[in-house]
């Protein structure tokens, strides 16, 4: 039995009942009534005997320690040292679209540095009518916006274009989070500098040590970028770029500046390390593409998955996953349990949102047989994900970035899912 729902999903108890009167087995609830009285209903417990914590326990609340599991991984062997490196957000243990700041990936190039508010300056330089400076309170006092998008990694992924690699999607899918960002459009600051008719790019800069210069559009600097200071209602966090930092909506993470210190306005691209060196597309002939900043429909199932087995065993299982886009928003999800040989439309738990996460679920029957499952994302601009094959006829086995391919899990009949790759 497989269920989809067009419009608002049936009751849980409805759900249920009709997965039972097909002969499915729901594991605990028909197990418990077997075995007799469960003593976790029956009797008192420790914690209902007792008076708990106080309000002032912990002045800022951190997860419960059965929680505890759910953390940000680095890949050892990824880079040679932690100062440059990734870590990954734990999106199969997660639910929702909001990431959390404390599981939020991180990308440095020369590590996270402290700096405080009072010690901010963001110049404003180039060719424009005033070169300006503002301290944090000056950000404070522009009119302020507020912007949910996800930031995703240009490698995020990468490591699959010649083959199955890491077995998790928070290893294979976990460069990315999503998050509500609050402050100044870039626009208000260039706007109120005044940007000369010669100015067309905008090189933006970062105060640690790698800099991290990168070079944008003028046109997308006017457009959607906006200078954040505050994240999912608070603070940023110093590994995100405390106290101020770029957002560049839909574009590669690395433009995405942290510790954000100054913005030149040019008539033509800096040429920086990061945008020649790196973050360009190996191409199957030797050459690389530049200026691919856009990060395509993209979609991952994050459960069941590896690091999320089934362990119910047969009957109601939940399928859920995130589907994304840097053109537009989501508006459709396909699941396939059969490697793309058949697709079910998902439910969307909310309408997909320009630049942002999109949950996705399909309820399914389980019957115990294996699955090869997958998602296939589009979004408003009629792009539909690519498999692998698609993607390396143009790109070749050379690319590490933007690698938006459809994802493969194996999941076995023990309810254990492996990285696959389904040719």
């Amino acid at each position: 039995m497989t269920v989809r729902f067009k419009g608002k999903p049936p009751s849980r108890r409805a759900f249920l009942q009709g997965a039972l009167a097909s002969g499915g087995a729901i594991a605990g609830a028909t197990a418990a009534s077997a075995a007799g009285p469960d003593p976790l209903i029956t009797e008192k417990q420790e914690w209902a005997q007792a008076t708990g914590e106080g309000v002032d326990a912990t002045p800022y609340g951190l997860p419960i320690q059965f929680e505890s599991d759910v953390v940000r991984r680095n890949v050892e062997w990824l880079t040679a040292d932690t100062i440059s490196s990734i870590n990954f957000t734990p999106i199969h243990a997660l639910d929702g679209t909001i990431t959390p700041q404390g599981c939020a990936f991180e990308r440095h190039h020369s590590g996270a540095i402290e700096l405080r508010k009072e010690d901010f300056r963001l110049m404003i330089n180039g060719l424009v009518d005033r070169e300006l400076v503002f301290t944090y309170a000056d950000l404070e006092r522009f009119p302020r916006v507020t912007r949910t998008y996800f930031l995703e990694c240009a490698a995020n992924t990468g490591m699959e274009w010649a083959g199955a690699q890491l077995n998790g999607s928070q290893f294979t899918h976990g460069m990315i989070h999503n998050m509500e960002y609050t402050g100044v459009t870039l626009r208000t600051l260039l706007e109120e500098a005044g940007v000369k008719p010669e100015g067309k790019w905008v090189m933006v800069e970062g105060a640690d040590a790698s800099s991290n210069a990168r070079s944008i559009p003028l046109e997308k600097a006017m457009d959607d970028c906006l200078v954040a200071f505050k994240a999912n209602g608070e603070a940023l966090r110093m590994e995100h770029g405390y106290p101020v930092r770029l957002c560049v909506p839909g574009w590669e993470g690395n433009m995405w500046v942290k510790w954000l210190r100054r913005i030149e306005v040019g008539d033509a691209p800096w040429e920086s390390r990061e945008e020649t060196s790196k973050y360009t597309d190996t191409l199957e002939d030797g050459t690389s593409r530049k200026w691919t900043w856009v990060m395509d429909a993209k979609s991952v199932v994050t459960s069941p998955s590896p690091q999320m087995p089934i362990t119910h065993g047969k009957g109601p299982l939940v399928i859920t996953g995130l589907a994304w886009s840097g053109r537009g928003a989501i508006t459709g999800v396909d699941v396939s349990i059969d490697g793309g040989k058949n697709w079910k439309e998902a439910r969307l738990a909310a309408p997909g949102q320009d630049m942002a996460l999109t949950r996705f679920y399909l309820d399914h029957d389980w019957d115990g047989s294996e699955m090869f499952l997958q998602s296939r994302a589009k979004d408003s601009t009629g792009y539909v994900q690519p498999t692998k094959t698609q993607l390396r006829e143009v790109r070749g086995l050379n690319s590490i970035y933007h690698n938006n391919c459809i994802q493969t899990w194996w999941v076995k009949p023990n309810g254990e899912a492996e990285n696959v790759e389904v040719s």
